[in-house]
């Protein structure tokens, strides 16, 4: 699949964005307006989880809702890895350039901590492979572990509505929780782009770490 598709070829594989059953009415507030939504077949959810464990014992999908939860001594994506154990799911709707856009429902139960759980990979900056990370820590959402940079402050053992919007070409990412902007700063380059959501190991974290995620979307501007 070519990295990006100009907006007019899309247009047989995407549906306008608008409100969903159980959703208020878009209003001119909302991220999604302007954009409209790609097709996402199962088959473009990768999943990545410890090596040597079957999927079904880091990951359950039930009744719409994608739980992934790890362990902090887990094994790696792979043996060798420099990484650190995960249970995350790759969207396989790969960018280059244009406005792009992550929308999914998050849930952390309490106790999680020293974990990202969603992150556009992809960055030219020296010691980076992503341009954005979203952390937890303590019940707290941040940008990658920056005190300063706190997204919401009590995102446990509650749905959020996140949207994370990409605009590749003038270098920009910007956070929005239940419709709300919470965060714009300034990507860290790179020429291929992808959404990941669920559970990532980081620093200090808690033995066991859980995120369940519904009504994934990717979006791109229209």
């Amino acid at each position: 699949m070519a990295s990006y598709v100009l907006p007019w070829l899309l247009l047989p594989f995407i549906v306008l964005a608008s409100s969903c059953c159980g959703r208020s009415s878009a209003t001119a507030a909302d991220p999604i307006l302007g954009f409209a939504a790609i097709e996402l077949t199962e088959d473009r959810f990768k999943l990545h989880k410890p090596y040597d464990l079957p999927p079904e014992q880091r990951y359950e999908f039930r009744d719409g809702v994608r739980r992934m939860w790890v362990f902090c001594d887990d094994k790696l994506l792979s043996p060798g890895s420099p990484t650190k154990p995960r249970s995350e799911i790759l969207l396989n709707a790969r960018y280059t350039a244009g406005v792009w856009q992550f929308e999914g429902y998050g849930y952390v139960p309490a106790g999680t901590s020293g974990v990202a759980v969603m992150q556009v990979f992809g960055a030219c900056a020296s010691g980076r492979n992503t341009t954005l990370m979203l952390h937890v820590y303590g019940g707290r959402l941040m940008y990658y572990h920056d005190e300063a940079r706190v997204v919401d402050g009590d995102i446990y053992d509650r749905w959020f509505r996140l949207n994370v919007v990409h605009d590749v070409d003038a270098g920009m990412l910007t956070v929005f929780i239940d419709g709300e902007e919470r965060l714009a700063v300034a990507g860290h380059g790179g020429y291929r782009h992808y959404f990941k959501f669920g559970v990532y190991t980081q620093t200090d974290p808690s033995h066991y770490m859980e995120s369940r995620w519904r009504d994934v979307k990717v979006y791109t501007k229209i």
